[in-house]
């Protein structure tokens, strides 16, 4: 089976969905494929997002609560409170509604569907169904397939580096509308979380095995230790995980006629994880990329996204690929132990924006826009 369309899009996370709703909405052909038999499913993520996405999560079922902030916990056991106010939606139905809005704008949708050969001089695209096999012959293809990025293997185009993670969704004892985060030598590379979901909450950790770190026996100590201290409950009543990309925006956003966005292009914060608002934003830029170089004819329009993503995350994620490198020489040090450390490593501080000769960054000046660092997406 062969089928022609303008805009081919490859995943239907935020990112994928944001994309295709986009480009439907602009009056062109998509199809969007999703090797997962339903979208969203299993949930891989911490389910926050920050409030410039409320807009997202009015339909039936995507909000839980709300967030008033977070407080943070720091090695000497010192506990700050950052104003980070958010929500915490069902990530499944978030998605779902995103793809749903979609295809009620003309998106033709293929779930259970994979990804098998791509051909980028022909712009053809093979795709295995259950009921066989696809050809799409598209005139521009975005590429939302997540930090493992199918499309960016078939390009040659190099590997991630990636942070894994796990997570449990535990019974919580007390209600809550804040989030927690533990900043510890324990947790190198990374941190842990607690986020409130009504009467359960999402308790994971993410580490950087290169230091030794056991993602999962760490996760069973510190829900050990909540269930002593009569904050969660012993049932574990889901487990996920994943990898997240922490090495910055990919050299190039736009190959040819293929554009990146989301994980799959790097969007993801180095030291948070948060990647569901860049996500999004990504995916609406693409699509208006693409109804300009495909309606309107502007030559430039794909470069132009390029430097639009650049212009908006580029500041951000290289001073976060700065902070991490600075903190790996401290992690298995006793300095890892330090608040201060801790303090610099870490975006809700006004210390992660101080400049000088022991925090290198790239880009030095105005304290730039962060995407609220709170939503660790675990895909």
């Amino acid at each position: 089976m062969r089928v022609e369309v303008d805009v081919l899009v490859v995943g239907l996370g935020p990112a994928g969905g944001a994309a295709a709703l986009a480009a439907a909405q602009a009056g062109l052909r998509v199809a969007a494929v999703e090797r997962r038999k339903e979208i969203g499913i299993p949930v891989q993520c911490a389910e926050f997002i920050p409030l410039p996405l409320a807009r997202y999560a009015v339909p039936d079922g995507v909000l839980q609560q709300r967030i008033q902030g977070m407080i943070n916990r720091l090695p000497s056991g010192r506990m700050e409170k950052s104003d980070t106010p958010g929500l915490m939606i069902d990530r499944a139905a978030f998605d779902q509604a995103l793809a749903r809005q979609a295809e009620k704008s003309g998106a033709r949708l293929y779930l259970n569907s994979r990804l098998v050969g791509l051909d980028s001089v022909s712009s053809s695209a093979i795709v295995v169904m259950p009921q066989g096999e696809i050809r799409f012959d598209y005139r521009l293809l975005v590429a939302a397939d997540g930090p493992h990025s199918f499309v960016a293997r078939s390009l040659g185009l190099p590997q991630q580096e990636m942070v894994p993670t796990r997570q449990y969704t535990v019974p919580l004892l007390e209600a809550s509308g804040e989030a927690q985060i533990w900043l510890s030598p324990d947790y190198p590379g990374g941190y842990a979380w607690l986020f409130p979901k009504g009467g359960v909450a999402n308790l994971g950790l993410g580490v950087d095995k290169r230091y030794g770190a056991d993602p999962k026996a760490l996760l069973d100590a510190l829900h050990r230790k909540l269930v002593v201290e009569g904050r969660v409950g012993g049932a574990i009543l889901h487990r996920t995980g994943g990898a997240i990309p922490v090495g910055g925006l990919r050299l190039n956003l736009v190959v040819g006629n293929v554009l990146f966005v989301g994980d799959a292009a790097g969007l993801t914060h180095p030291i948070t994880g948060a990647g569901i608002a860049a996500a999004v934003v990504s995916g609406e830029l693409a699509a208006q990329a693409a109804a300009a170089w495909l309606i309107g004819c502007d030559k430039n329009a794909l470069m132009d996204f390029e430097n639009t993503l650049r212009d908006q995350f580029g500041a951000s994620l290289e001073r976060a690929v700065a902070r991490r490198a600075w903190l790996g020489k401290h992690w298995g040090t006793p300095a890892a132990s330090d608040d201060r450390i801790q303090r610099r490593g870490w975006a809700t501080f006004t210390e992660y924006f101080a400049y000088g000769s022991d925090l290198p960054v790239a880009n030095s000046g105005v304290r730039d826009r962060e995407v609220a660092p709170t939503n660790l997406p675990l895909v």
